[in-house]
């Protein structure tokens, strides 16, 4: 047998496999861990053409709202009311009911005002609604995190949010800096993940100087769970008058910069690791136009 045979022999095994589990209702998440593929753009070729199961849809209420939006305007209900009802926008019951008589306006311009403010506040709740129903559906799907999967999340995280090496500018050290509290704690995982002791981790407080700088240094402390011997002189930035600051309510905590002792080796692995993911997208895109 050929290695091209071969090959094409693994990858039809591997389909086999993936859409009996497709069709035994698993997610993408599920058929990944279960026939250990974690290229996507493979997991995609295998899965190709297999829908999803119905669990894993969202469910569609347009259908539903439009039957109602429709009984309402045949009612006589103005666009403003039926907004208020519903919590539909505007541009939604137009395109649903723009067929049906145009109701003859009873209210006054304060009444009809008042309709239409009742109606926005719905939509917006609406939509927060959908908007964080689609966050805990795409959390539920991440599922547990591999050692390998943190590696490579936070080699992202690092080459987006850390301090670069430059050919004029020699910077082989270890620097992240963060406003996010949720990126600190995964970038803390993974230097845990590395073996990094705390005590070759340093800390930095940089903030305004007109926000809570000692409510901060607290902050930031008790998050990674550093002595205040582990933090350095906190960074003040100096207030402009002339700019409106939107960052001045008590969740501001500014940012927090860690800094790793003796990390010239593992800025080195970063930097290879980050040529090494970039190197296996280009790799997976050539095989998908071939």
């Amino acid at each position: 047998m050929t290695t091209e045979t071969s090959r094409y022999a693994d990858f039809e095994s591997l389909r086999e496999q993936a859409i009996a589990l497709r069709r035994e209702g698993l997610s993408r998440r599920q058929i990944r861990d279960r026939i250990h593929v974690d290229n996507n753009d493979m997991l995609n070729r295998l899965l190709e053409g297999e829908p999803p199961p119905e669990w894993t849809k969202r469910p569609n209420a347009k259908d539903d709202l439009r039957d109602r939006a429709r009984a309402l305007r045949a009612q006589g209900w103005t666009y403003d009311r039926i907004q208020a009802e519903l919590g539909c926008s505007k541009s939604s019951i137009s395109l649903w009911v723009r067929d049906l008589p145009k109701p003859e306006r009873k209210r006054t311009r304060e009444e009809a005002s008042e309709i239409a403010k009742r109606g926005w506040e719905s939509t917006m709740r609406r939509r927060e609604e959908e908007r964080e129903a689609a966050k805990r559906a795409a959390a539920e799907e991440i599922g547990a995190m591999s050692e390998r999967e943190l590696f490579l999340l936070g080699v992202g995280l690092y080459w987006a949010e850390g301090t670069k090496d430059k050919p004029h500018a020699r910077r082989e050290r270890v620097t992240f800096v963060n406003s996010d509290p949720r990126m600190i704690r995964v970038f803390a995982a993974w230097l845990d993940l590395l073996g990094i002791e705390p005590a070759r981790r340093r800390y930095w407080v940089m903030i305004h100087e007109t926000g809570d700088v000692s409510g901060a240094e607290r902050y930031w402390g008790s998050l990674v769970g550093a002595a205040p011997s582990a933090f350095g002189k906190t960074t003040l930035k100096r207030h402009n008058p002339r700019t409106n600051r939107k960052n001045v309510n008590a969740e501001y905590h500014g940012c927090l910069v860690i800094r790793i002792l003796g990390s010239a080796d593992l800025y080195r692995r970063i930097e290879g690791a980050w040529c090494g993911i970039v190197g296996a997208v280009s790799i997976s895109s050539t095989e998908i136009q071939t």
